[in-house]
């Protein structure tokens, strides 16, 4: 089934060169793209004699796998992305499922740090980036993970924007950073006073390391100021971090939820929807909403666990036991 690779491909590489979109999306869509290949080949079947019947036989597949919800969703997304391509390029005859009805993907809402969590997790790490016994590099290195953290909580940036940004882009005095996000596109984000103050501590002690080395990253390795801070090393130093900071659910924390805390707290304290959006840049304003859910449900929670009512309800229930 080589040609259905082959057109598969096509629509991989127009989707990168023509619509931009990001490597991390092509990554995940060339997975899906090859669960459904894989299937079809072991069908026999090529993506021109695929009908409307066959694509609900891999539905249901899927289903029997024990997939998650939102994955048999966004991989049926991919197939519907592939044939509306095969026909908008003349390369299929038939689309299967224009008449197939769009599943909706179950909303799960992200975990989030309160106000008081976020901050215990960066006065941890500003903590150990003010210990100069730990020696230069050490301590460096614990600078530069307070001034990242900082950095995503202050301004809401993807740990992706964040690693992608050049060592020019904070210059002293800087209170706005020119992010490029997803599809190439670029916004300003703000940073306020603690952030701009862990990024000059950040600059300042791996300068001295490295002894003036020219850098090209914002967030390097402090050995080497051409190289990046991974993605991988950044999950690492936050999670190390949250278990210093003695949070309840360490193995939850993530530099996205950094970005997750940004939002909802400036939403919670009134930021409006839009400009929240244009901070996270959001394609769409109905990304943005789940932050009114989330809130929503933070508030539902907070009935439940502080409401005098429900207290006495529960000093009912224990007596009774």
């Amino acid at each position: 089934m080589r040609a259905n690779r082959r057109l598969a491909q096509l629509w991989l590489d127009a989707l990168a060169t023509e619509l931009g979109a990001a490597a991390g999306t092509i990554e995940t869509y060339t997975d899906d793209l090859n669960c459904y290949l894989t299937w079809l080949e072991g069908q026999n079947l090529g993506l021109q004699g695929v009908t409307l019947e066959r694509v609900r036989d891999y539905i249901t597949d899927l289903d029997q796998r024990g997939y998650a919800g939102s994955t048999v969703a966004r991989r049926i997304t991919v197939v519907r992305g592939l044939h509306r391509f095969l026909i908008a390029e003349d390369l299929g005859s038939n689309n299967p499922t224009a008449t197939m009805p769009a599943m909706r993907r179950p909303r799960k809402l992200p975990f989030v740090l309160s106000i008081d969590e976020t901050e215990a997790l960066l006065e941890t790490a500003h903590t150990l980036a003010a210990d100069a016994s730990v020696g230069l590099y050490r301590q460096a290195g614990y600078a530069r993970r307070a001034a990242l953290f900082e950095t995503l909580y202050a301004s809401g940036m993807r740990i992706s924007e964040a690693l992608s940004l050049p060592s020019d882009a904070a210059r002293p005095g800087t209170r706005m950073l020119l992010v490029r996000g997803k599809g190439d596109k670029q916004r300003l984000v703000p940073l306020h006073a603690r952030a701009i103050e862990a990024i000059a501590r950040w600059q300042s002690l791996a300068a001295e390391y490295s002894r003036g080395t020219p850098t090209q990253w914002l967030f390097h390795s402090v050995r080497n100021g051409t190289k990046a801070l991974t993605r991988q090393a950044a999950l690492l130093e936050i999670k190390e971090a949250a278990v210093a900071a003695g949070l309840a659910s360490p193995e939850r924390v993530s530099p996205h939820v950094l970005r997750h805390a940004f939002a909802t707290h400036m939403h919670s304290r009134g930021t409006d929807l839009r400009v929240l959006q244009e901070l996270l840049g959001h394609a769409g304003i109905e990304t943005t909403q789940i932050y009114t859910h989330l809130d929503t449900s933070r508030l539902s929670q907070m009935v439940r666990d502080l409401h005098p009512l429900n207290e006495e309800q529960q000093d009912e229930r224990t007596t009774a036991t």
